[in-house]
């Protein structure tokens, strides 16, 4: 807790700088802005709200609950030609092909998650596990992630996710296939399952927990307040969850949300993301070494305007952060699970 030292992350293979003697320092650097407060609940220049024209001249549907469309401006798409063949190894392309899609979680601009009904996170949890059916028939790789928040690069501050389907495994779904499928031959067992049985024991690093379900600041965490969320039993996908677990999934994940608005009374920023066993021709193979789990990135530090940079040695050496995970963890277990507001 006084000394710097590093881990090892076995998900990534790759270690972290921990050095919680910095938090010490005086900042005087950026400060952010915190979101604003006064979002209405519709607004008809809002492209995400139901019954408003998007940029593509579309119009929405009067929505009441979960709202699916093709996103206008996509990454990827599913009919894009093929990269011309390289004529030096050190300038190689490859095909890439997809769909995006946005999904909004409400009708109303001014909720997020954690100010949600169990009911209407349990209808999101349904649309995800739909999504990652229908689209994991065909593609590799699904990618369900919610950027929230404007310092995370959200556009619209209405609640909303975004799912990505790709004709390939992008890099963090190869390495973590590597490394799970290399801890399973090691050891017999999923990595992240023995994890969360021993993060269960240990408890120093827990945040909540329920029957089916744990989250915790991960050992090896490089944001400030990062979370790692597991299932307590060895599950793949998403849409392998039984009723009970979605049900489950939908308290635990409003629980975790509230102590993150909660910590610096603020609606809480963050990138996570679903990461379970490669879809498409892999549904065909064994993944048993795969365990489903999502991670959240939040970048706050030390207030709701001071956040965590991840430049200089971060990107030039390896990632480094300011205070241990047991001492995240413990500020994040001890906050109440009513929310401020």
């Amino acid at each position: 807790a006084e000394h710097q030292h590093i881990r090892y992350n076995p998900l990534r293979d790759d270690w972290v700088l921990v050095s919680a003697h910095r938090v010490k320092r005086p900042w005087q650097g950026q400060l952010e802005k915190p979101p604003p407060e006064d979002v209405p609940r519709w607004d008809p220049k809002n492209p995400l709200c139901p019954g408003a024209t998007r940029a593509n001249g579309e119009v929405n549907p009067k929505y009441e609950g979960t709202f699916v469309f093709p996103n206008d401006f996509p990454a990827l798409q599913p009919d894009a030609p093929e990269p011309d063949d390289s004529d030096h190894p050190l300038f190689r392309a490859a095909p890439a092909q997809g769909v995006c899609k946005v999904m909004c979680f409400h009708p109303w601009s001014d909720l997020t998650l954690p100010l949600m009904s169990l009911p209407e996170i349990r209808a999101v949890i349904d649309a995800w596990a739909e999504l990652a059916t229908e689209l994991g028939a065909s593609y590799p790789w699904v990618q369900i992630f919610e950027n929230k928040g404007a310092m995370m690069g959200c556009s619209n501050p209405h609640p909303h996710c975004q799912v990505w389907a790709s004709s390939f495994l992008p890099n963090e779904a190869s390495l973590e296939d590597r490394t799970q499928r290399q801890h399973l031959n090691q050891h017999g067992v999923p990595m992240l399952l023995e994890y969360a049985e021993q993060e269960a024991r240990r408890k120093e690093r827990l945040v909540v927990e329920n029957a089916d379900w744990l989250v915790v600041v991960p050992y090896w965490a490089t944001w400030p307040y990062q979370t790692l969320l597991l299932p307590r039993r060895h599950v793949c996908r998403l849409q392998d969850l039984s009723d009970s677990e979605k049900d489950s999934l939908a308290s635990i994940m409003q629980r975790l949300l509230i102590k993150y608005d909660n910590l610096f009374e603020v609606s809480f920023p963050y990138s996570m993301g679903w990461h379970g066993a490669p879809t498409g021709p892999y549904l065909e193979e064994d993944c048993r070494h795969w365990q489903l789990h999502a991670h959240y990135y939040p970048p706050l530090l030390r207030s709701a305007t001071v956040r965590k940079f991840m430049v200089g040695y971060e990107m030039l050496a390896q990632a480094q952060r300011d205070l241990t995970p047991e001492q995240a963890a413990e500020r994040l277990r001890s906050l109440p699970e009513v929310h401020y507001k």
